[in-house]
C-alpha cells in the first residue's frame, strides 16, 4: 500500500494558491523579462532597417553609426535586464520551494501513524528524496524559464505581425504539427512519469528494507528471493524509464523538424513577397530573423514542458501526503476521570482476519497491569488501541468517559503515552531532544526530568552538557542512554497513563535491568500498562492479563493466576524453567 497521489485538479488548485501568494513578485519578474524581451527584438528590426536603406542605396555613415549605437545599447540593456530578471526568478523559485518543503514536512509530521506504517518507509522516503529533488528543479528553473519563454514567444510573434502580417503567415505552418504532437505526448507522458515515480518508490523501499533486515535475510537464507524481488523492481523501473524515453525520442525530433520547416517556409514566402513587391526586403529580412529568433523560446517551451511533466508528477505525490487527513477532531471534551478501558473490542489488520475478538479490559487509575502471552497473541495490538493509534473495528476504547477517537491527538497524549522498544535521537542538542515533549520547559525542569530517569549525571559529563549535539552527526550515546532520554521526554509530557510495549527488549540484560530503575521513577504515581515477555514485570504488577489468540484468557494477580494452573502458570514455569506440578 502507498500513500495517495493528488489528482490533477488538486495539484492545479494548489498551484493557483501559490501563484496568488507570490503574484506581486511574479508580476515584477515577468515585467523585467518583458522589457528584456523587447530589447531582444530591436536588433532584428535594426538589421531590417539597415537592409532597406542599403537596398535603396541610402545607407550613410551617420545612419550606420546610429543603428550600431542602437544595437549596442539594446544588447547591453538586454544583458543587464536579463541578469536582474534571472536573479529575481531564482530568488522567487527559492522562496516558493522553501514553502513547498515546509508544507510537505508539516504534512508528513501530521500523518496518522497508522497510515505511515501501512505505506511503509519506501514510499515516504522516495517522496522526500526523489520527488522533492525533481520538484526543486521544476520550481527553481522549469517554471520561470517556461513562463519567460511563453512571454518572449508572444512578444516576438506580436513584433512579426506588426512588421508584416502577410509575411508572418508562413511561420504558422508549424503550429498544427506542434499542437498535435504535444497533445499526443502529454496524453501518454503524465501516466508514464507517474509509473516511473511509483517504480522508484517501490525500488527504494525494497532496497532499504532488505538492507535494514540483512541479518534476518541471511539467517533465513532469503538472499536469492530478495535478489529476485530487487531485480524485478529494477526491471520495472527500467521499462518505465524506457517508456518515457521513447516518447521523448519521438516528440523532440518532431518539434525540431517543425521549427526548421517554419524557418524554411517563412524564408521562401517572405522572399517571394519581397521579389513581387508586396513587402520590403527589410520587412522580409526582419520577419525571417524573428522566426529564427522565436525558435529559441519555443524550443525552451517544449524542452521545459518535459520537465514540467516530471515536476507535476512529483508535486502530485507530495501534495498527496496532505490529502491524508487525521479524522480526529481538532477539539473535544476532556475526560472526567483517568480510567482507561476497552469494551467488546474487535480489530483486524486485514479484512476478515480479526486479531482481537471481543476483548474487554479496564485499568484503574494508579494500577499496574501486565499484559502477557505468546508471540502474536495480540498484546501489542491492545497497547496500540489503548494508546489511540488504531481504532477498533467494533467496540469502544475510552479514556474516562470519552472515546479515544473523539480526543484530539494533543489531548490524548496528555493522558496516554505509548513507549516502545524503538527510540530515536534527533539531530540537535540534548535540550532540543527533550524540549520536543514540552517546548516551554525551563532548564531546571529538564534537569529534573533527567534526574528522574537517572540520566543527569552522564549528561553533565558530556562535552557541552545539555548543549552537546546528538544524533547521527553528533556525539554518540549508547542505546540505553537514548532510551533514558526518551523516558525523560515522558516525564516532561507527564501523561497519567503509560503503555510500555517491550520498552527494554532491544537492550542487553545488564542495560535493561539498569534502565528498569529509570522506568520505576517514570512510573511512580501513574497508571502503567506493561506488555512484556520478561515475567518479572508481571510478578511485580497489581494484575496480570493473559492474552491468547486475541482474547483475554485470564485476568488476576500473579499469585491467583499461578494457583489457577492455567495459561499464566505454564508461562511462569517455562520462564522459571520449572516443571509442571503433578497431582
Amino acid at each position: 500500500m502507498q500513500l495517495p497521489v493528488a489528482s490533477s485538479r488538486v495539484v492545479l488548485d494548489y498551484a493557483r494558491v501559490l501563484a496568488r501568494q507570490y503574484r506581486h513578485e511574479l508580476v515584477r519578474m515577468l515585467l523585467v523579462y518583458a522589457t528584456a524581451a523587447v530589447m531582444a527584438l530591436i536588433p532584428a528590426w535594426t538589421i531590417g532597417e539597415i537592409t532597406n536603406y542599403a537596398s535603396a542605396h541610402e545607407l550613410t555613415s551617420g545612419r550606420i553609426a546610429l543603428y550600431v549605437s542602437i544595437l549596442v545599447v539594446a544588447s547591453l540593456a538586454y544583458a543587464a535586464l536579463t541578469f536582474v530578471a534571472r536573479r529575481r526568478s531564482y530568488v522567487l523559485g527559492e522562496a516558493v520551494f522553501a514553502q513547498l518543503r515546509e508544507e510537505f514536512l508539516a504534512s508528513v509530521l501530521a500523518l496518522p501513524l497508522v497510515e505511515v506504517e501501512r505505506a511503509g518507509t519506501g514510499d515516504l522516503l522516495s517522496r522526500t528524496t526523489n520527488d522533492m529533488e525533481s520538484l526543486s528543479r521544476t520550481v527553481r528553473f522549469a517554471v520561470p524559464e517556461w513562463l519567460v519563454a511563453i512571454l518572449q514567444a508572444t512578444l516576438t510573434l506580436g513584433a512579426m505581425l506588426l512588421v508584416s502580417p502577410l509575411a508572418s503567415v508562413a511561420s504558422l505552418v508549424s503550429l498544427p504539427v506542434l499542437y498535435f504532437s504535444t497533445r499526443y505526448y502529454l496524453r501518454y507522458a503524465t501516466p508514464g512519469y507517474r509509473r516511473e515515480r511509483i517504480s522508484y518508490a517501490t525500488m527504494s523501499g525494497l532496497v532499504a528494507e532488505t538492507t535494514e533486515g540483512a541479518r534476518t535475510v541471511d539467517a533465513h537464507r532469503l538472499g536469492p528471493r530478495q535478489r529476485e524481488r530487487i531485480d524485478t523492481t529494477v526491471r520495472e523501473s527500467f521499462y518505465a524509464e524506457m517508456y518515457t524515453l521513447l516518447l521523448r525520442m519521438v516528440w523532440f525530433p518532431t518539434v525540431e523538424g517543425a521549427f526548421a520547416v517554419a524557418v524554411a517556409v517563412t524564408l521562401g514566402w517572405s522572399g517571394w513577397l519581397a521579389i513581387s513587391g508586396h513587402v520590403s526586403i527589410g520587412a522580409a529580412t526582419t520577419v525571417t530573423l524573428y522566426v529564427v529568433q522565436i525558435n529559441d523560446p519555443l524550443d525552451r517551451i517544449v524542452s521545459w514542458l518535459d520537465e514540467l511533466q516530471i515536476g507535476q508528477t512529483a508535486l502530485a505525490r507530495l501534495v498527496g501526503v496532505s490529502v491524508v487527513k487525521d479524522d480526529r477532531p481538532e477539539s473535544g471534551p476532556e475526560p472526567g476521570e483517568e480510567t482507561v478501558s476497552m469494551t467488546d473490542v474487535y480489530y483486524a489488520y486485514r479484512s476478515g482476519h480479526d486479531v482481537l475478538r471481543g476483548v474487554t479490559l479496564s485499568v484503574r487509575p494508579g494500577e499496574r497491569l501486565a499484559i502477557v502471552g505468546p508471540s502474536g497473541a495480540g498484546k501489542s495490538t491492545i497497547g496500540r488501541l489503548l494508546a489511540g493509534i488504531d481504532k477498533p473495528r467494533e467496540g469502544s476504547v475510552r479514556v474516562g468517559d470519552v472515546e479515544t477517537s473523539d480526543l484530539p491527538l494533543e489531548a490524548l497524549r496528555r493522558h496516554v503515552a505509548l513507549v516502545t522498544q524503538e527510540h530515536h535521537i534527533f539531530i540537535g542538542s540534548v535540550r532540543d531532544n527533550l524540549a520536543l515533549a514540552r517546548p516551554d520547559a525551563s532548564d531546571e525542569q529538564i534537569e529534573n526530568a533527567l534526574s528522574a530517569v537517572d540520566a543527569l549525571e552522564w549528561v553533565r559529563q558530556l562535552p557541552d552538557g545539555m548543549a552537546t549535539e546528538l544524533g547521527s552527526t553528533g556525539h554518540p550515546i549508547t542505546p540505553a542512554q537514548a532510551q533514558q532520554l526518551a523516558l525523560a521526554r515522558l516525564v516532561l509530557s507527564d501523561p497519567h497513563t503509560l503503555i510500555l510495549d517491550e520498552a527494554t527488549a532491544l537492550l542487553d540484560p545488564r542495560a535493561a535491568r539498569h534502565l528498569e530503575h529509570s522506568l520505576h521513577a517514570v512510573m511512580r504515581g501513574r497508571t502503567v500498562i506493561a506488555i512484556a515477555h520478561r515475567l518479572h514485570t508481571a510478578h511485580d504488577a497489581d494484575r496480570v492479563c493473559v492474552v491468547v489468540d486475541g482474547v483475554v484468557a485470564e485476568l488476576g494477580t500473579h499469585d491467583e493466576l499461578v494457583a489457577l494452573e492455567g495459561e499464566y502458570a505454564a508461562l511462569w514455569r517455562s520462564w522459571r524453567n520449572e516443571r509442571p506440578v503433578t497431582p
